[in-house]
């Protein structure tokens, strides 16, 4: 038997498969809410096993874990597919155009919530296996399943969940599908995340809102406070002034440079799509910036009145929130200290309260691994795969290389356009088809590489 029959079953079973979807995207599973979490896990974990995946749910402090396996030898090559069962709300739901938790298809694409972020990505993994199975009968490689229903809170529990877990998932690679393709539409592939640091920072003046006239120049004001703090943070050129902020940024390899500029990049529609179109930047910049560069972003200011009209007042309070995005090989713990300890030398009165945060995380990029995940999703997309050192957000993607000690890519599965968190969130059906396609790819070349003994000593990957 050849990989083509796995492709051809993949194509005949199409209506099958999307409705198998359907059945998923149909039920609510809201984390933030606790909507319909526990029927969703258990949905979910039925499917599996009906795939021939050996599965059990695993409660934690939070939303419970679906863990499936298939375990063709203790010994052999292991590979770990992560992805999370839970979705954002659906508000405002007056801005969809069909009901979110009824999945349609306009233009060939899948529209509801969950569609793309995160059920039809995962669902690809769980259907690849099924028509894996029924063509070849077993695997040839260990594959191991886990689907958290906490991502859209910021993975919560899932560290400690890995952390109790290093013996029953341990793996060789950890690969995940999350997150929208290149707007090129050719296969990408991500080598990590950058970490964040969420704070808050509070100023205080009087114990009321004052009259402006009537207190002015007596009374001070908390917003200035804020923004003659800020000004000691950052320079007119975007450099980070806080003591030691860049000491552990690790320089990107030249291998990690060349795959930087070979990245494709259009200025013009770049900028028209994220609503920028003085966006004055050549490509390598761009992405240097968005991967390989810490961030020190202000995400909202709260204070006095903003309300229709006037109120001429002095504020008692003003809050400012800012998201601090990491690279390896800084920790949000340190950052943290060093915020604290400017704030303390500049504005002691201010308080500063850390609400969330997330390690950065990177793999290797010249594992031997990456090139056979490459070749793979060649293999099924006639196209020339992308390699990006790391994406500009936060995703748990640490506990895998951090905890776990295992490699870890992204392959994103979704369309650029996927409206993600979105109202009229899609998923393109050419995209979810070549998603299950892609997974079974990568098992048979992953084992090929194995028997042919020329896969690279497992678990290489940053610190």
């Amino acid at each position: 038997m050849t990989i083509q029959k796995v492709y051809d079953l993949i194509d005949a079973r199409r209506e099958q498969y999307l409705e198998t979807l359907f059945t998923l995207l149909r039920q609510k599973s809201i984390s933030t809410q606790k909507i319909g979490i526990e029927e969703c896990a258990n949905l979910l974990k039925g499917m599996m096993e009906e795939a021939g995946i050996h599965t059990k749910i695993i409660e934690t402090e939070g939303h419970s874990v679906v863990y499936g396996e298939i375990i063709k030898d203790p010994n052999a090559f292991t590979l770990l597919l992560y992805g999370h069962y839970d979705v954002q709300p659906p508000d405002p739901i007056d801005e969809w155009i069909s009901p979110p938790f009824i999945p349609i298809i306009r233009d060939n694409k899948i529209f509801a919530r969950g569609s793309s972020d995160n059920k039809g990505q995962l669902m690809a993994h769980v259907l690849a296996i099924k028509t894996y199975l029924d063509v070849y009968g077993e695997l040839p490689i260990n594959v191991k399943f886990v689907f958290e229903g906490e991502e859209e809170q910021g993975s919560i529990n899932l560290e400690s969940f890995v952390s109790d877990n290093r013996e029953l998932l341990k793996a060789d690679l950890v690969y995940t599908s999350d997150g929208p393709s290149h707007q090129s539409g050719a296969p990408l592939i991500i080598l990590g995340v950058r970490g964040l640091l969420y704070v808050e920072l509070k100023a205080t003046g009087a114990n009321i809102d004052n009259h402006s006239g009537n207190k002015g120049n007596v009374v001070p004001n908390p917003v200035w406070k804020l923004f003659e703090l800020l000004r000691t943070m950052r320079d007119e050129k975007g450099e980070i002034l806080i003591e030691g902020f860049y000491d552990n940024v690790r320089e990107p390899s030249n291998y990690e440079k060349e795959l930087i500029k070979k990245l494709p990049f259009n200025r013009e529609e770049v900028g028209k799509q994220i609503g920028y179109p003085s966006l004055d930047l050549d490509g390598e910049t761009f992405y240097r910036k968005l991967t390989m560069e810490p961030t020190f972003n202000i995400a909202g200011i709260q204070s006095g009145y903003n309300g229709e009209g006037m109120k001429t007042i002095i504020p008692s309070t003003a809050t400012l929130k800012m998201d601090i995005r990491l690279v390896v090989d800084q920790t949000p713990e340190e950052i943290f200290g060093k915020l604290c300890n400017h704030v303390k030398k500049h504005a002691p009165d201010i308080e500063v309260t850390k609400l969330g945060m997330f390690h950065p995380s990177r793999t290797l990029a010249d594992l031997e691994l990456i090139n056979i995940i490459k070749n793979a999703l060649e293999e099924v997309s006639g196209r020339e795969a992308i390699i990006q050192p790391s994406m500009g957000g936060s995703l748990p993607d640490y506990v895998w290389t951090k905890i776990l000690k295992a490699p870890s890519i992204i392959v994103p599965y979704a369309n650029y356009d996927q409206a993600n968190h979105s109202p009229n969130e899609n998923l393109d059906v050419d995209y979810f088809f070549n998603g299950i396609k892609y997974t079974c790819s990568v098992i048979n070349r992953l084992a090929d590489q194995v028997n042919k003994g020329r896969m690279v000593a497992t678990n290489q990957v940053n610190k």
